[in-house]
């Protein structure tokens, strides 16, 4: 075991990550568990962090400053993938938002502030109509907009993840799949900091496999 934790913490010094990761000492099947089948990953040679999230999801839109500064200090060989999860009509249309926003390239813009119209705000952003109107205060024009979100690339998107949902087991969001292997959540890291710690650590595992 001393052989495997000090393998682990010359990757995470390696890797920039702080040493205090590893004395926490997580444990599979504790603090995130191991999938049953690995899932192929997208990202090439970098590794890769799936986020099943959902803009109507209140844990989400509470989660998302602790993953926005994360995301200025993740690793340079991670990058983060988003699936918006679907399990409600108005989720799919949230989901068919997203996706057009990132074909789109006007994720940077949107993302913020469209969780804050929903939880914030209270905004009513269920259909393509209201939407296109809230794209449209961003700057996105309507139409363009809606193009987009009835696209056959979006479609694609929005089909792709649900079956990526269904393979990865994912019940509730947000949720973080690492590398296609390893799911963790708020339920087994126990908060937003040790989340993202545990998120690390299975980089650091990860890398180490080179």
């Amino acid at each position: 075991m001393k052989t495997i934790h000090s393998f682990i913490l010359a990757t995470l010094l390696l890797l920039g990550l702080p040493p205090a990761i590893l004395a926490a000492d997580f444990q599979e099947g504790k603090d995130y568990r191991v999938l049953d089948r690995p899932v192929p990953t997208s990202t090439g040679d970098k590794i890769e962090v799936v986020e099943a999230f959902s803009y109507a999801c209140p844990h989400c839109f509470s989660l998302e400053p602790a993953t926005a500064e994360w995301l200025k200090t993740k690793p340079e060989n991670v990058e983060l993938v988003r699936i918006a999860a679907i399990w409600r009509p108005d989720w799919e249309a949230l989901a068919r938002a997203y996706y057009a926003a990132a074909q789109l390239g006007v994720l940077d813009k949107v993302h913020k502030p469209l969780f804050e119209a929903i939880h914030t705000e209270k905004k009513p952003l269920a259909t393509p109509e209201q939407l296109a109107d809230f794209f449209a205060a961003q700057g996105v024009d309507k139409t363009t907009f809606l193009n987009a979100y009835n696209s056959f690339a979006v479609e694609t998107h929005v089909q792709r993840g649900k079956q990526l949902i269904q393979r990865y087991a994912i019940l509730g969001v947000p949720a973080f799949i690492v590398n296609g292997k390893y799911f963790v959540d708020l339920s087994t890291a126990g908060s937003a900091p040790r989340l993202f710690e545990v998120i690390d650590f299975l980089i650091a595992k990860e890398s180490g496999k080179g």
